[in-house]
């Protein structure tokens, strides 16, 4: 099987060769000690070298200094400023003292079809080997944007308080990504294997807040993304970190293909307890905790417990770290006792 044949079985749970696997998305930082141990030039070579079957494709956005679709929405107050790379969701946003919903006008929201590249978007993904997966990152966090918006606890107190202004701020926060989910789209369409969407619904313990509060205000937004991608043909990961057992449900029936990262460690996500409850009913991407065994285990650990995820996933389970980010803090060496057991 190659990379396509492998991706596609292993999600539709059909016989595999082996699972599909997937690196995940190194950190800068990272990078040059993986490639020194491979003794490789760069991630390309990388890839081709562990055999990688999914290849990450950045949404072009012009938003320097981050070039990244996923910073597009800026709430940080212009009283404030700042590196929005410090920033986190607790900080004050531009809706904080906002109840009206006429305000949303107020913010600058960006034009996606002025921001995003499209032939830079076709160059990316064009790049792509043929025989591997292209997946886009698009990711249309709504709601961890709106919590930004307000500041988290603000939002949420607005939710409450003010549930037409809360409500109305994720609304706009959906249109654009369902704008943006447009222009890029329709510039790759037909090429474009997989797009990845999602937010972070979930803490180590328990979802960040109740599915009531998901099902009344975020949950439409979710499954008008995955429709839009799903109308383009594309097959969708939604990724959300953290104990999100209790929605995983939802996920699938909103048409999600794929649920990532299956954050090992967090409760309710074990991969027998996942198999059990939904193996019939989707596929994941994920398992191989990142929070502890990738970073604290030894090569022979990580190897060990590969071969226990693919005892309870012969398939069905794209196989990968508990999250997309590769940090330098994670031992090279057990990176490719990952790949080793995969295809052992």
């Amino acid at each position: 099987m190659n990379s396509r044949e492998r991706f596609f079985a292993t999600i539709h749970k059909q016989p595999v060769d082996r699972p599909a696997s997937w690196l995940g998305m190194p950190t800068p930082a990272a990078i040059p000690g993986l490639l020194n141990y491979f003794g490789v030039a760069d991630m390309v070579a990388l890839k081709q070298k562990l055999d990688d079957d999914i290849w990450p494709v950045d949404v072009p956005f012009n938003n320097p200094p981050h070039y990244d679709i996923g910073c597009a929405l800026d709430f940080t107050p212009e009283h404030l400023m700042g590196n929005q790379d410090d920033r986190t969701l607790t900080d004050a946003g531009f809706f904080e003292n906002m109840t009206d919903p006429i305000d949303i006008d107020k913010f600058s929201w960006p034009d996606p079809a002025k921001m995003i590249d499209v032939d830079e978007a076709r160059r990316r993904v064009r790049a792509v080997p043929k025989d591997k997966i292209s997946m886009a990152f698009m990711w249309s966090a709504h709601f961890q944007d709106a919590c930004a918006a307000f500041g988290m606890e603000q939002a949420l107190m607005s939710a409450m308080l003010y549930p037409d202004m809360f409500q109305a701020v994720v609304d706009r926060i959906v249109q654009f990504h369902l704008r943006s989910g447009e222009v890029f789209y329709e510039a790759v369409k037909g090429e474009l294997d997989a797009v990845a969407i999602g937010n972070d619904f979930g803490s180590q313990t328990s979802l960040i807040v109740g599915p009531e509060f998901l099902q009344e205000f975020i949950f439409k937004g979710t499954q008008q993304l995955i429709a839009q991608a799903k109308s383009y043909g594309f097959t969708v990961m939604h990724h959300s970190c953290g104990a999100i057992f209790p929605i995983i449900g939802d996920l699938l029936s909103f048409g999600a293909d794929i649920i990532h990262p299956i954050q090992a460690l967090a409760s309710g996500m074990a991969p027998q307890n996942l198999k059990d409850n939904y193996g019939t009913k989707g596929a994941f991407c994920g398992g191989v905790d990142a929070q502890e065994l990738l970073v604290n285990g030894t090569p022979q650990q990580v190897y060990d417990k590969v071969l226990e995820l693919k005892s309870i996933f012969p398939t069905g389970l794209i196989i990968s770290p508990s999250h997309e980010a590769i940090l330098p803090d994670i031992a090279p060496a057990n990176i490719e006792a990952l790949f080793n057991a995969v295809k052992m």
